[in-house]
């Protein structure tokens, strides 16, 4: 073989190798901690195994912009099937190398963590641009997963679990479990959840901001808003419809409280009348392919005193800007007392 022909052999030997590198998603490792004093299960360092498997293959389809391969996913049918829905409708990545969270251990030896970060990005961007999110995921006494959802933000999380004086602390984690799947239900485009989630007499209120001219002289114009009243069956139709318009759909909660606006705490509060009952104020944030806006959403929770899953009465929301001016929960519509218990 001739010098130049060795060249080109070798030329190419280098340029595969290269290829086939670049081509290599590093492994994503996840170190879970735990509290002082408390005794390391044996199950973390499978938990922990798993989600670097999971975090692994989500950065690999993501860059490679193909599917999830699940077949080594140690994850319960719902939970996986969670992770599919929150794929298919805006895709993400894990953009941290090393994951290294704290780790809540439960006295059934389940496990939990809250923190596990992630960037969106929806149909259309690339990799490397995107929204930061965080995750949450649930393990079971053996280290598999049992639920993967979007976390609230830091700030709403943290803003839920230092005003113990509202509602007691075990009442405050269960409620933000289920604000987190009733978020991540919407980034999902899951109208079967959101259907079984509310009550068949729900009441759902929807504000607008219109557009109208004013009846002075000048004839300007002016916005208002305009409330309507749903039935969960319309409420469910629009949603779907809004569901079937939109590529990708991001909702966020944060701001918590009365005085949400300044980070208050009167955010979950549990009715004098009704001991089930507890009512939630949010800050809302809806963005998607089509549409956007801002809001206060307060919901009405139903937690039975049998244990079965809670299911929600009362949905309320209102504009936070009208006319280019910040407006104030209303307390008619976004408390306790404003409906009849």
């Amino acid at each position: 073989m001739d010098m130049r022909r060795r060249f080109i052999c070798v030329f190419i030997a280098l340029v595969s190798m290269w290829v086939w590198g670049a081509g290599q998603m590093k492994a994503v490792t996840v170190t879970l901690t735990i509290d002082e004093g408390v005794d390391r299960p044996l199950a973390l360092s499978r938990a922990e195994h798993n989600l670097g498997v999971i975090l692994t293959e989500i950065n690999r389809a993501q860059q490679a912009k193909s599917i999830l391969t699940t077949k080594n996913f140690s994850m319960d049918d719902f939970s996986l099937k969670s992770l599919l829905r929150l794929w298919a409708v805006t895709p993400f990545y894990c953009d941290d190398e090393e994951v290294v969270e704290r780790c809540w251990i439960f006295k059934n030896g389940t496990m939990m963590v809250s923190h596990i970060p992630l960037i969106i990005t929806p149909e259309g961007e690339d990799f490397g641009v995107g929204a930061y999110q965080e995750a949450v995921v649930e393990f079971d006494n053996k280290g598999n997963i049992t639920d993967f959802r979007l976390a609230l933000d830091a700030h709403t999380a943290e803003s839920m679990e230092r005003c113990g004086s509202v509602v007691e602390k075990e009442k405050q984690m269960i409620i933000m479990q289920y604000i987190e799947r009733f978020r991540t239900a919407y980034n999902q485009r899951d109208s079967n959840y959101i259907e079984k989630i509310f009550s068949d007499d729900a009441l759902i209120i929807t504000g607008k901001v219109v557009t109208t001219r004013s009846n002075s002289d000048m004839g300007g114009l002016k916005q208002k808003v305009e409330y309507t009243k749903q039935t969960k069956q319309q409420y469910l139709r629009n949603l779907k419809r809004a569901f079937r318009r939109n590529k990708w759909i991001d909702v966020k909660f944060s701001e918590i409280g009365e005085h949400g606006e300044e980070g208050g705490c009167a955010g979950i509060t549990r009715s004098t009348v009704d001991k089930t009952k507890y009512g939630v104020r949010l800050r809302q944030e809806w963005n998607s392919s089509n549409y956007s806006d801002e809001g206060y959403l307060f919901l009405l929770w139903k937690f039975p005193e049998d244990g079965r899953d809670p299911i929600i009465h009362v949905r309320t929301w209102q504009p936070e800007w009208v006319g280019g001016v910040r407006q104030q929960p209303d307390d008619d519509i976004s408390t306790l007392g404003a409906f009849d218990l």
